[in-house]
């Protein structure tokens, strides 16, 4: 890997993030990306923090949309995926690809 090693959850919530596309890539999204995807249970206060430790390191960048319709509305901040990210995703799955080869028969696998 280079230089953006990627915990699980990081690299997890950069795929979430990419699935959803950035006009629907807000934290409850990302939160229900995960659970629906993995079947993992994960807070949305561990996706915020995981969100700005990536915005931190340049992976993502995000902005504040416009207020929802309802009365008492907020924006949701919505997140993209940077150039950086893209990179460090395709070093993660590059990385995990060459672990899986040749373990079948560790496996048990043909």
């Amino acid at each position: 890997m280079g230089r953006s090693n990627l915990g699980e959850l990081e690299l997890i919530v950069l795929l979430a993030v990419l699935q959803l596309g950035e006009e629907s890539a807000h934290t409850l999204a990302i939160v229900d990306a995960i659970q629906q995807r993995t079947g993992r249970s994960v807070r949305r206060s561990a996706v915020y923090v995981i969100l700005q430790r990536l915005e931190t390191k340049a992976l993502v960048s995000s902005w504040l949309a416009e207020p929802r319709p309802e009365r008492g509305g907020k924006g949701r901040r919505h997140v993209r995926v940077e150039q950086a990210g893209l990179v460090a995703v395709r070093e993660a799955r590059a990385a995990l690809q060459n672990m899986w080869q040749g373990l079948e028969p560790a496996l048990g696998e043909p």
